[in-house]
């Protein structure tokens, strides 16, 4: 498994991996980004924001990169920088299929994406990415699996996802929704030839959305690696959005919100890869002090009381505007 890597990395920031959904494209649901991006988005603008959030943050000691066909041109922009950092060979690369970008480039779009989890939608996606990241990908994911994706019960695309891990590259799935941790047991029981199709899990937990740990705890105990999106609820957990209870913490450790809503993240047993989903370098910055925010047991036990129920979170994620 590419993700072996990081196991014996040393670096605090190794297991706290960089997301391109926020700079991959011109429009988001991420809370601020007109302060971050401001009003220059062309292609050129978030490809130079996009290599130099790659160069900080492989400098800082992160060493997985997260894209997606749907995240506008996020690949493309890895690529590019991966072709210009031939040295760095010690990064591990996912990308997911499953959603098409169909926003040509703007931020006011009737329809950002559409989604597809079906067998011709991943060869034609699967050929795409093969064309930019090339034997470069280590990681390609279902894009968010809910308990009604065909994708759970094909078994035509099963033996396509089996063959391509035959070759070489690690099968995962991502989930999104009310009822993540239905869809990981679900995917969790896929199998191809008697044996366990996915080797890892991309889920969204944080502070205000932990309904998926259980079953993120159970995958990790059946050998997947667990990778960790949304640690930040889309910016609800940032300044200036942030709760009063987690400021009060946050100003305790002397941290900032942020670090200290990953940190709950990166302290759970089963949480392999941690993303942060900075939108700049000042908050990848802050994003990684997440790796040195020591929690004792009062604060987790007041910051637990943020726990939303997914029904009334997911509502709340899904009326956020596109930016």
């Amino acid at each position: 498994m590419p993700f072996a890597r990081l196991a014996t990395a040393t670096t605090p920031t190794c297991h706290i991996g960089l997301g391109l959904a926020a700079v991959g494209r011109p429009g988001y649901i991420n809370l601020g980004r007109d302060e971050d991006l401001g009003e220059n988005r062309s292609v050129e603008a978030l490809r130079t924001r996009t290599h130099d959030l790659l160069d900080a943050a492989y400098a800082q000691g992160v060493r997985y990169f997260d894209a997606a066909r749907s995240y506008g041109r996020s690949e493309e922009f890895l690529a590019d920088w991966l072709n210009t950092h031939p040295g760095a060979d010690d990064v591990v690369i996912g990308s997911k299929w499953g959603y098409t970008y169909t926003a040509d480039w703007t931020t006011d779009a009737e329809q950002h994406e559409v989604k597809d989890h079906g067998v011709r939608t991943y060869d034609r996606q699967r050929a795409e990415t093969a064309d930019l990241l090339g034997d470069r990908l280590d990681l390609y994911q279902i894009h968010s699996v809910t308990p009604d994706s065909p994708a759970l019960t094909d078994k035509e695309l099963h033996a396509r996802l089996a063959e391509a891990a035959a070759q070489g590259v690690t099968v995962g799935f991502s989930t999104s929704g009310p009822a993540q941790a239905d869809a990981i047991r679900a995917a969790l029981a896929v199998t191809v030839d008697g044996e366990p199709l996915f080797r890892t899990v991309q889920s969204t937990y944080n502070a205000l959305e932990t309904s998926a740990a259980p079953a993120l705890a159970e995958a990790h105990d059946a050998g997947l690696t667990v990778i960790v999106k949304e640690g930040m609820a889309n910016g609800r957990l940032a300044d200036p959005h942030a709760p009063d209870l987690l400021r009060s913490v946050a100003a305790e450790t002397g941290l900032g919100c942020d670090a200290v809503a990953l940190a709950l993240v990166l302290r759970t047993p089963w949480a392999g890869v941690v993303l942060s989903g900075a939108a700049t370098a000042t908050q990848l910055a802050s994003n990684l002090h997440a790796a040195v925010v020591d929690l004792d047991e009062d604060q987790l036990a007041r910051l637990a009381a943020l726990a939303e129920d997914p029904q009334t979170y997911w509502a709340h994620r899904a009326a956020l505007p596109w930016h």
